[in-house]
């Protein structure tokens, strides 16, 4: 009886820990940016220097295990509220979504000043190989080969995953570059894309202890 007690606490406390809006902790890189247009209303809140914790409603299913993905994968604390007018259609959402996530990253950044600055990630979903390369160079510019053939994934309009990596690119001023090398299922497709951009954005912030101060530019300016 204490076993089954002792292993429901602690299935509760992970529970809790994933949908409880996240603390930042003392000396993390964060921002919370809230966005507010006669379409949608996007609140967001993200640590860099976090633990994967998450709590996302974002009124599509799919894009909220995408970005549950996100979180855990990049070691990010997220939290997102959004609402809009799916009722017209996905787009404005999901593309509101990244921008205000871009612009998320680019405030908890600052100066940019130690960062890596760039990072890649080739990450494998069962059949499907997914890759990811970001640069956080101030210069906005998406590519995204997913090569998917079905209309919807889960609930999501596969179309608009363009949408949502341009509008990152956007706010966070970065090159933002997402393939599908290979696969057959548009689920694995997009996830492996999801975990590749996710740990590819990781290493693209992570400090460089060489660097200091020093600005990853020879431009002195990011």
């Amino acid at each position: 009886m204490s076993g089954n007690r002792t292993a429901r606490t602690a299935a509760n406390q992970a529970a809790k820990e994933r949908t409880v809006a996240p603390r930042a902790p003392r000396g993390a890189r964060t921002a919370r940016i809230d966005r507010e247009t006669t379409e949608t209303r996007v609140a967001l809140c993200l640590t860099l220097d976090g633990r994967g914790r998450y709590s996302v409603r974002t009124g599509i299913r799919f894009l909220d295990h995408m970005l549950e993905l996100f979180a855990r994968h990049g070691a990010f604390d997220l939290t997102v509220e959004a609402t809009g007018d799916l009722d017209v259609d996905q787009h404005h959402t999901v593309e509101d979504i990244g921008i205000v996530l871009g612009e998320a990253v680019a405030a908890a950044l600052g100066s940019k000043r130690g960062i890596n600055r760039a990072g890649y990630f080739v990450m494998p979903m069962d059949e499907t190989l997914g890759v990811a390369a970001v640069d956080l160079s101030g210069r906005v510019h998406a590519v995204t080969d997913l090569k998917l053939r079905a209309r919807l994934v889960g609930d999501l309009q596969t179309e608009l995953i363009a949408d949502f990596f341009d509008g990152f690119a956007q706010g966070a001023r970065a090159n933002v570059h997402v393939k599908v090398l290979y696969g057959r299922s548009s689920h694995h497709r997009v996830e492996a894309v999801f975990k590749a951009f996710a740990r590819a954005l990781r290493v693209a912030c992570s400090r460089d202890r060489q660097l200091g101060r020093m600005l990853p530019s020879t431009k002195e300016l990011l």
